[in-house]
């Protein structure tokens, strides 16, 4: 969870045909990724979409913090959620913010390693005021999953038209 600062993504307007999008130097222009960043960070509760064995979409609510270059979340290893990633990485997660939204897509990767675990675990801690133990991500149990962004959009409502920005992580 530690290291350099990662490289900006490359920005652009996404594809939207029919909503009038502006170009790229028009109203607000492109968002800056940190906009972004800000939004993911401040949010409480996050949409998770998997896909289950028979193709079937799967969505659900998660509690989760950014870290770095990745979104974390944890789950049972039992879950559904779960279960969809083992087969299938490539998740899309959202803020719940509507009015200003951030979707990410990207893929799942479960995480072991200790430290990488505790700093997660501290996260959570603070950003949902409880008292969790690293043993509570016990990867037998409740497996802990950080998501590495491969392309990312939001918008702003107020500038609809103005501020669609679509973020490309070369991955």
């Amino acid at each position: 969870m530690t290291g350099s600062t990662p490289p900006e993504p490359d920005a652009d307007r996404p594809y939207m045909p029919g909503y009038g999008t502006l170009g790229p130097d028009e109203g607000s222009g492109l968002l800056p990724w940190s906009w972004a960043v800000e939004r993911i960070a401040a949010n409480q509760y996050y949409w998770l979409c998997t896909v289950r064995p028979d193709g079937r979409p799967h969505a659900m609510p998660v509690w989760g913090a950014w870290c770095g270059e990745r979104f974390w979340f944890s789950s049972s290893a039992a879950s559904r959620k779960l279960g969809n990633l083992r087969l299938n990485p490539q998740v899309v997660v959202t803020t719940e913010e509507a009015e200003e939204p951030v979707v990410i897509e990207g893929e799942a990767e479960i995480v072991t390693e200790p430290r990488e675990l505790q700093r997660f675990i501290d996260l959570v801690n603070a950003k949902y005021s409880t008292g969790y133990g690293v043993d509570f991500l016990d990867p037998d149990v409740n497996a802990t999953v950080a998501v590495r962004p491969s392309r990312a959009f939001g918008l702003r409502q107020a500038d609809f038209a103005g501020s669609p920005t679509r973020w490309s992580f070369g991955t």
